[in-house]
């Protein structure tokens, strides 16, 4: 699990490998990734848009990013949290994500919140 707390908004995301959905002969490794983002501040805040870092074993970086997550830009009260779980293929057993994402206050003030990397393992592929 990663957390990284940015201006009272706390990110924490766990990794899941999805075994079943994963195809090793085909290098296809399939992870789930649940990212809970809670207000610990005073101020309502929006998600507006999301950046991520996905590398591979092989040092391959490839950067996401778009408007909000999982089709929303969720509104977050003060003492409130979004949870949602999404999903990154990766061709190795092994990979990390990192990111950010760019948030509104209600007094229209942004800034970015940060997502501490984390990795992405099959199983013991990691001593």
């Amino acid at each position: 699990m990663s957390v990284a707390v940015t201006r009272k908004i706390r990110v924490a995301v766990e990794p899941e490998y999805l075994v079943e959905q994963s195809s090793p002969r085909q290098s296809r490794f399939l992870f789930a990734y649940t990212v809970t983002i809670t207000n610990l501040g005073d101020e309502t805040v929006q998600l507006i848009s999301r950046e991520w870092e996905i590398t591979d074993a092989d040092g391959r970086v490839e950067t996401v990013a778009g408007p909000g997550v999982i089709g929303q830009q969720p509104v977050i009260a003060p003492g409130e949290s979004h949870r949602y779980t999404s999903y990154c293929p990766l061709p190795t057993p092994v990979g990390t994500m990192q990111g950010a994402y760019s948030m509104r206050t209600a007094a229209g003030d942004s800034f970015k919140a940060t997502i501490a990397p984390f990795t992405l393992a099959v199983p013991n592929a990691v001593n």
